[in-house]
């Protein structure tokens, strides 16, 4: 592994690839789209002059999502244990930037989940994966302090979004594609993804958050999250923490974990993030039963109080 000193401002590729990325993400209309609350509540939190007032407006009116921001702040997490009844008290305690990864995250679980391809995948082990390195990137994070845990954890839930497109619009190539890797195991999931859809789910999923205008920084993680050594250091660490994080949730086999490449990380890329190996083994053992905390958190529910 060799660490770029440059890269992009964004992620780039060939171009016959992202003309299949454009062309794939086009194809993919109804999905390409954040449910409209989730787009509000981005534009809310980037605008200085919204209110607590104005996002506790919009959030009463989607119940799912409010019962979802209720079990996160009163999860262990924030240490609240019930004691949080209301959205506008959650808002004050989580901040505006987690309640729009919560939106966000909240999205994405009404995506990914359903859609089973053939007996070799399933978009539910795909969910379980995502949930796995999202929780895996939440607790390295709280170890390093390179990143926000929210940050982290939205990050990595969302880090293997360009799939979601490619089940929807690639037809029999993708079951054909799954089919070949489940008999083939020196193939990795980007270059089956080169012989059979043209475009890896990297590139789609980049291109998919500058559809959605995610920042930057969630560009490189879809998009370098198999290969964060060539992303520039100021914009590494999420996307290493991502890329740690992918491995782990394969080490414990939890979800669909073909997409993974290596379950060897380079001690230089360790290094970069302050971390060892020691440490990478006292998260896998925490990872169980923190992603079931966060299976809890991101469950659908149904009783909210306003």
């Amino acid at each position: 592994m060799t660490c770029a000193t440059t890269a992009p401002d964004a992620p780039v590729e060939g171009s016959t690839a992202n003309r299949i990325v454009e062309s794939t993400i086009q194809r993919s209309s109804q999905i390409a789209t954040l449910p409209v609350v989730a787009l509000q509540i981005i534009r809310l939190v980037e605008n200085p002059d919204s209110t607590i007032e104005d996002l506790n407006r919009l959030i009463v009116n989607d119940p799912v999502l409010g019962v979802r921001i209720l079990k996160l702040v009163n999860s262990a997490y924030y240490g609240m244990s019930g004691r949080v009844k209301s959205i506008k008290h959650a808002i004050l305690l989580l901040g505006l930037n987690a309640i729009k990864n919560v939106a966000i995250a909240a999205s994405l679980a009404k995506l990914i989940r359903g859609g089973h391809i053939n007996d070799d995948f399933d978009a539910g082990d795909l969910w379980t994966h995502s949930v796995a390195v999202a929780t895996a990137a939440k607790l390295l994070a709280q170890k390093t302090q390179f990143v926000l845990g929210d940050e982290a954890f939205l990050a990595g839930l969302i880090h293997d979004m360009g799939i979601l497109i490619e089940m929807q619009t690639s037809g029999p190539n993708f079951g054909q594609m799954v089919q070949k890797l489940a008999v083939d195991e020196t193939l990795t999931f980007r270059k089956a993804e080169e012989e059979f859809l043209g475009a890896s789910h990297e590139m789609i999923g980049a291109g998919l958050c500058r559809a959605w205008k995610f920042p930057p920084s969630l560009q490189f993680v879809t998009g370098y999250h198999h290969r964060p050594w060539e992303v520039a250091e100021a914009h590494r660490p999420l996307t290493t923490l991502v890329y740690i994080a992918d491995v782990l949730a394969a080490r414990n086999g939890l979800g669909y974990t073909r997409t993974v490449e290596t379950d060897v990380i380079d001690p230089l890329l360790l290094g970069e993030v302050h971390l060892t190996e020691a440490d990478l083994e006292l998260i896998v053992r925490e990872l169980p039963d923190a992603m079931q905390e966060s299976q809890d958190i991101l469950s659908d529910g149904h009783e909210i109080d306003r």
